[in-house]
């Protein structure tokens, strides 16, 4: 993965009606611990990683780089929205692509806050890379996942055997400024 191309970062912090979407800040380390060592975020991503691993290797201020947003919920940390550009995508259909992650704390799960920092990461990155499409992948094992692709408007282009599971590979056609 590289970076997303020529685009201002950070951008100013996006607000949506319950979310603030802003740039990791040191403040956000501990959360960003949880997350990555949640085996139940981590349920169809290969599994989660060791805590005290995370607590060595974690710099300060973590996962800094353009198009990693802090999902922020009332001055807290409850996720994370990736856009990156899928340079080693297993897939050819999304090679070169710009592609969509996200991954939210089982606390915040089930209050629409995954497809409302999305649709604004999607919404910010339409505005500084018209006309790019946007890939996502999931397994297709990953229902809520699978509905939120579809809500957010990405159609299915391939299915796929990786990591030992079938996966979904889905785009999103670019939004085409209005002239």
């Amino acid at each position: 993965m590289r970076e997303l191309g020529p685009v201002a970062w950070p951008p100013a912090p996006i607000k949506t009606a319950r979310l603030v979407l802003r740039e990791p800040e040191a403040r956000d380390r501990a959360t960003f611990i949880e997350l990555l060592a949640s085996p139940e975020v981590h349920t169809y991503l290969g599994g989660p990683r060791p805590h005290d691993e995370l607590e060595r290797e974690m710099p300060v201020v973590p996962e800094r780089w353009p198009g990693s947003f802090v999902v922020d919920l009332d001055g807290a940390m409850i996720g994370q929205i990736l856009l990156r550009r899928a340079t080693e995508h297993r897939r050819p259909a999304a090679v070169g692509k710009a592609d969509l992650g996200y991954l939210l704390l089982p606390r915040a799960w089930g209050f629409g806050y995954a497809s409302e920092a999305c649709a604004a990461a999607l919404d910010w990155f339409d505005g500084v890379l018209p006309g790019e499409p946007v890939v996502l992948a999931t397994q297709t094992a990953n229902v809520g996942s699978m509905r939120l692709a579809a809500k957010l408007g990405f159609t299915e282009v391939e299915r796929f055997q990786a990591w030992g599971a079938e996966q979904w590979l889905g785009v999103r056609s670019p939004v085409t400024p209005s002239a």
